[in-house]
């Protein structure tokens, strides 16, 4: 396209775009036997330690109630428990269990190396100048907007 696209243009390709790969992830996920909310919530605890059910949520954009019965379906299959936290103990954290952290360590190498794969046909340079216009537009998207009352 040699034109400039227009914000509708932009939004469709940039839907369509993230349609396409979510799709894919979810296969990738499903394949290795495990839901996407099932997979997000390991992942994160894999890649950022303990967290709370509401820290997981804000990471993962996930409703409450699918949150809590993936968090129970979770803790039933034995790959996470909840622990009480010293500062509060009304909260809880969550924590995989060696069983848990063994079954996402392996689901996620290979769901990555599908993704890096699927990610593959862009270039290096590519990669990063839509990494970055992406990061750019979503932090500019997530500041309200406020309409000039004139």
């Amino acid at each position: 396209m040699k034109e400039t696209p227009t914000a509708g243009q932009f939004w469709i390709v940039l839907a369509r775009c993230s349609k396409a790969l979510a799709m894919r992830v979810e296969q990738s996920v499903s394949s290795a036997g495990m839901c996407l909310t099932d997979f997000m919530i390991l992942e994160a605890l894999l890649h950022k330690g303990p967290l709370t059910i509401t820290e997981i949520q804000g990471k993962i954009l996930l409703a409450s109630g699918s949150m809590t019965a993936a968090v129970d379906r979770l803790e039933k299959k034995g790959m996470i428990v909840r622990r009480a936290m010293q500062q509060d103990r009304r909260a809880r954290q969550l924590e995989l269990t060696p069983s848990g952290r063994r079954v996402i360590e392996r689901i996620f190498r290979e769901h990555e190396a599908e993704f890096e794969s699927l990610i593959g046909v862009l270039g290096d340079g590519e990669k990063r100048q839509t990494y970055a216009s992406l990061k750019k537009l979503g932090l500019h998207a997530a500041v309200p907007f406020v309409r000039d009352p004139a």
